[in-house]
């Protein structure tokens, strides 16, 4: 490993260290709090609909992943052509959410480059977090295995929040053209619908929770997870 790689691994370390010392008292449902590790990323574009690849690219690298429950790998954001991919920006970060013991499981990918479809990306070091409690949070695509109409998606999902005891006001946002937003991501040769899907008026308690453990499936794949306002509007990642 290069010499800035050392370094910046050490720093990381210490910073993962102090992190997880003040995250050790497990929640109310007995979990361990979860972090989110943010890498910043080096390349020139990826597709729009990169969560299957990317999902992919990682496991290569990290095996541990596909055994490992709770782990959410958000899309990389960037800015779209409108033809299926994004540019990639100084804002462009790969995020993974992960429970505080297991961040060693990942820390592989620092430095690496990963080949998504015919793109190459680069991961620099990255910036580990505690998750922070905001009342309005916001997921790009949601899928609920069955509930492919607005509806029927919608009461699934508010049976999912009950489920989770989280209370908050459940919507499905607007695109641009003024449409309920439904979309899909491609997992090898088939397609799966979902929808984006905004809450408000959210707790702390129940942010962090909805933060952690997400709503619907194909989290490792960029659904279900939710992010406050700012993020998911910096950025359109398809």
């Amino acid at each position: 490993m290069p010499k800035h790689l050392c370094t910046a691994t050490v720093h990381l370390l210490f910073r993962i260290a102090v992190v997880t010392d003040q995250q050790q008292v497990k929640t109310s449902e007995g979990r361990l709090p979860y972090v989110e590790l943010s890498f910043r990323v080096m390349g020139q574009a990826l597709p729009a609909d990169h969560g299957y690849g990317l999902y992919s690219a990682i496991a290569h690298l990290c095996p541990g992943v596909h055994e490992q429950e709770g782990l959410s790998i958000l899309t990389i954001p960037g800015k779209p052509d409108h033809q299926g991919k994004i540019a990639l920006t100084r804002q462009s970060h790969l995020k993974i959410r992960l429970p505080s013991d297991k961040i060693m499981l990942v820390l592989p990918l620092a430095g690496q480059k990963l080949m998504i479809g015919t793109h190459e990306i680069q991961l620099f070091i990255p910036q580990v977090a505690q998750l922070q409690p905001i009342d309005k949070l916001r997921s790009r695509l949601v899928t609920i295995k069955g509930f492919q109409e607005p509806g029927a998606f919608l009461e699934a999902a508010q049976r999912q929040l009950d489920a989770l005891k989280i209370q908050g006001h459940l919507s499905i946002p607007l695109n641009l053209d003024g449409e309920l937003s439904r979309k899909t991501i491609k997992i090898k040769s088939y397609s799966v619908v979902g929808f984006a899907l905004e809450i408000i008026n959210l707790s702390d308690d129940d942010s962090i929770k909805l933060q952690t453990l997400g709503l619907g499936g194909k989290r490792r794949m960029g659904c279900g997870i939710f992010t406050p306002f700012p993020y998911s509007r910096r950025f359109n990642d398809a």
